[in-house]
């Protein structure tokens, strides 16, 4: 059996890498560069954190930095059209009014406000009141949005201004950012590969400098993935830590939920404290301001997966995953165990099962309410160029009714408590878990209908419930960011940020999709 693996495993390797090749024929040749950021507008390099506490002192104005952000992007939209509808006078005089109340003397309620005057993007499945709300399908092409979602009224409450709305799958569901109302988002470092999905265009922006603040959410990767095709940092928090209230047109919040609010970033340093703004009262059940020893921590590590549906990890993953633990052994004098359960062989099957359990039913949020869109009959339609829908949204309501089913419910049941029972018997509450990221660097555009499952490495995290955060850990030889996941247990999110911060050290950080001009 163990012979069949790995000769299956190396045709699977051939075969994916005979992919990359045809698909390069054609996208390679359609790559653009992305501009450098002029020195003039060099602070959007520095993190949300930074700018906030600049605006604070008067050593830069609200309004100064939100002309800076708009300015960037009208320079990179063009390329990789990340952004969907834009409020950039509101966003302006809101600045205005946040110099203004500065320049009069802060406030003890604004000192308070940990981004003052900074302004933010988020997805256009997030709601913010008189902007629209399509998610990508035609059917709600004239959605607009009635008020602002939880998320966006806490961001506002933390003195943080809404900028702009951004691209998003049809549906969110995909690992590609593009739909037939906004078009397709473009990867910067290379326009001819995928950003990821479903927050694409939010790490598209990040890693332009484009935003300092980029707001996502995460069902099955939404937020760690584009982080990880984009270079970019992403933190996915404990499941239930967040209140999805306006995401998704999700009424309430929903505690047995896998969906969770999160943030990607070009600074470790920012993601502690954004989380905490949207965590609300349930931010100090994740430890977000306690500090630990690095040195103290358990670490584990998962070497790969022997699941038949996702593509073996390319060797610059394997590689990437080995730096870190040399890193780790060799400067902290840690000791790296592996880690193994049987979970980890069918990370597919238990997304699917468990995304079944999730209140969204997505054929008839296609339709806008107006009946259930069938899967089988939209494939035929496509086939003869008569459906309104995109083809991964088809075999989304294909897979809704009918490959779920074929999970076995106990099994599944069964499967992710032993996961979770394990986890916390080996990580317990000071204990981290080094996560592959995905088969490899970023994908060309459609490549992804030939490898719909390669999104395991990340699904599986948001059906065991924990927090992970997404590092960066350099690029490969085709100068794509690659990097790894960091696991713990539910409300450990602060190990996560931890040891993700003792890596941007090591690995130097954030992989930019530009340079900042010094001249």
């Amino acid at each position: 059996m163990s012979v069949c693996k790995t000769i299956l495993a190396y045709f699977r390797l051939f075969f994916d890498k005979l992919i990359d090749f045809i698909f390069a024929l054609y996208w390679d040749d359609k790559k653009e560069i992305i501009p450098d950021l002029d020195k003039e507008h060099a602070m959007l390099a520095e993190s949300a954190v930074t700018l906030a506490r600049k605006i604070k002192q008067k050593e830069l104005k609200s309004e100064e930095l939100v002309k800076a952000v708009i300015e960037r992007i009208k320079l990179v939209n063009p390329i990789v059209n990340a952004i969907t509808t834009a409020r950039y006078e509101e966003a302006l005089e809101d600045a205005r009014e946040v110099d203004r109340q500065i320049s009069q003397g802060l406030s003890e309620e604004q000192a308070k406000k940990p981004f003052l005057g900074v302004p933010f993007t988020t997805k256009e499945s997030q709601a913010i009141k008189g902007m629209p709300m399509t998610l990508g399908t035609l059917t709600k092409k004239n959605e607009v949005a009635v008020e602002d979602s939880e998320a966006v009224v806490l961001m506002k409450k933390a003195g943080a201004i809404p900028l702009a709305a951004t691209n998003l799958p049809e549906l969110l569901i995909w690992q590609e950012t593009r739909n037939p109302v906004y078009g397709m988002t473009l990867n910067p470092h290379h326009t001819g590969r995928s950003p990821g999905g479903s927050s694409g265009a939010e790490a598209a922006l990040t890693a332009t400098y484009a935003t300092p603040i980029s707001l996502c959410s995460d069902i099955g990767g939404s937020t760690r993935m584009p982080a990880f095709y984009c270079g970019m940092f992403g933190h996915h928090p404990t499941a239930g830590s967040t209140d999805t209230t306006g995401v998704l047109f999700r009424k309430g919040n929903d505690e047995s939920s896998m969906f969770t609010l999160g943030f990607i970033s070009k600074h470790v340093e920012d993601l502690a404290p954004l989380t905490k703004v949207i965590a609300g009262d349930k931010g100090k059940l994740m430890k977000l301001d306690s500090q630990r020893n690095i040195k103290d921590l358990k670490f584990y590590y998962l070497e790969g997966s022997d699941d038949c549906l996702i593509c073996p990890l390319r060797s610059e993953m394997t590689q990437a995953m080995d730096r870190v633990i040399k890193n780790l052994k060799s400067k902290l004098n840690v000791e790296v165990l592996p880690y193994r359960h049987e979970g980890f062989n069918n990370m597919y099957q238990l997304w699917a099962y468990w995304m079944s359990k999730e209140p969204e039913k997505y054929s008839k949020i296609a339709t806008n309410g107006k009946g259930e869109a069938d899967g089988w009959m939209e494939l035929l339609k496509k086939m003869v160029g008569m459906s309104q829908y995109y083809l991964f949204s088809i075999m989304r309501f294909i897979e809704e009714k009918h490959i779920t089913r074929l999970v076995d419910a106990k099994w599944a049941e069964e499967v992710t408590n032993s996961m979770k029972t394990d986890l916390r018997n080996k990580l317990g509450d000071n204990g981290v878990l080094l996560l592959p990221s995905a088969p490899q660097a970023a994908p060309y555009h459609y490549s992804c209908y030939l490898r719909p499952f390669n999104f395991g490495f990340f699904g599986i995290v948001n059906v065991l419930k924990c927090p992970a955060t997404q590092v960066p850990l350099g690029t490969n030889g085709q100068g794509l960011p690659i990097g790894i996941q960091v696991l713990s247990t539910p409300y450990n999110d602060a190990l996560c940020l931890e040891v993700a911060k003792y890596l941007e050290k090591e690995f130097s950080g954030s992989i930019m999709a530009c340079k900042v001009k010094q001249k």
